[in-house]
């Protein structure tokens, strides 16, 4: 029987020209990618894709086989935004887990404008910077910052393209003068993050255009284990922080923040939503997906 996912990863990797491109936008690994188009083409009985270590293309088959799969997939999707349509709201509770600094002061105001759109719907959220035990803590989905590792969950980008800024206040800068180089932080009061995994004392960055890459071993008189109060700290003056640019993003705009070094590349800091299964990925959260991903683009 083919399968819905399996489509999917077909037409993405036609599209891409690549099955780990095509693997890193829908959210699994490249072995799963090619499991899936393998498993495909075994119950097809054809050869959609020719590969070589350094090459991919569709087959004669595949080419012909690909406007079928995509015809399929756009009937389908019509068939589920109708289906959507009908409804005037979701309900029952949806568990999320999510960063502090994140949470507080973007994801509340944005779920609570998402509520609005589906006044049924209630919310179980935990705020906190250390990994929730999904299975553990009995949540539905996570926002978490970074690449994921485990290949049995559905990670769905909500930011791909989020980095890490450095930032310091205006306030900061008049005081200390500004920011001239990276190796500079050595002699600033930076503001360090600290969990389980110990203190992030050496920044890494990239310089452009080589991307060539800079560890700086930096200092400071505050550290701590909640990403927003070391936010807190930078808007007050008291030194630079390390961010991810989402964090910071309102800091920025409302002038309470600069960013230092724009010339520079900090760490990927890519935004995912995490189910522990497909199962989980309903169409409510698929809504909720696409919401994210609109206001984090804005």
């Amino acid at each position: 029987m083919l399968r819905l996912d399996d489509l999917q990863v077909f037409v993405r990797t036609a599209d891409r020209g690549s099955l780990s491109a095509a693997a890193r936008e829908i959210g699994i690994s490249p072995a799963l990618a090619s499991a899936a188009v393998k498993r495909l083409e075994g119950e097809l009985g054809l050869r959609l894709l020719t590969r070589t270590t350094r090459s991919l293309s569709l087959t004669a088959e595949g080419t012909q086989y690909l406007e079928h799969a995509r015809e399929a997939l756009r009937l389908l999707r019509a068939g589920h935004d109708a289906l959507l349509a009908g409804k005037d709201s979701f309900g029952g509770t949806l568990k999320i887990a999510m960063p502090s600094d994140l949470g507080r002061n973007l994801m509340l105001g944005w779920l609570d404008e998402f509520q609005l759109r589906h006044p049924k719907l209630q919310y179980q959220l935990s705020v906190s910077d250390r990994v929730a035990d999904m299975v553990r803590q009995q949540v539905d989905i996570a926002l978490r910052y970074g690449q994921q590792d485990d290949s049995s969950m559905v990670a769905m980008p909500i930011a791909p393209a989020n980095d890490r800024v450095l930032v310091a206040s205006p306030a900061y800068l008049r005081a200390h003068g500004p920011l001239l180089a990276l190796e500079d932080l050595s002699q600033r009061n930076c503001l360090r993050f600290a969990l389980e995994d110990g203190l992030h004392d050496r920044w890494t960055f990239y310089r452009l255009p080589q991307r060539e890459q800079v560890t700086v071993p930096v200092s400071g008189n505050r550290s701590a284990d909640d990403a927003e109060l070391v936010r807190r700290w930078a808007v007050a003056g008291l030194g630079i922080a390390y961010k991810s640019r989402l964090d910071v993003a309102g800091d920025v705009a409302a002038g309470r923040l600069q960013v230092l070094l724009p010339e520079v590349a900090g760490e990927a800091a890519p935004l995912q939503l995490l189910c522990m299964h497909r199962a989980q990925v309903t169409p409510l959260v698929l809504q909720l997906r696409d919401f994210l991903r609109d206001k984090c683009a804005q």
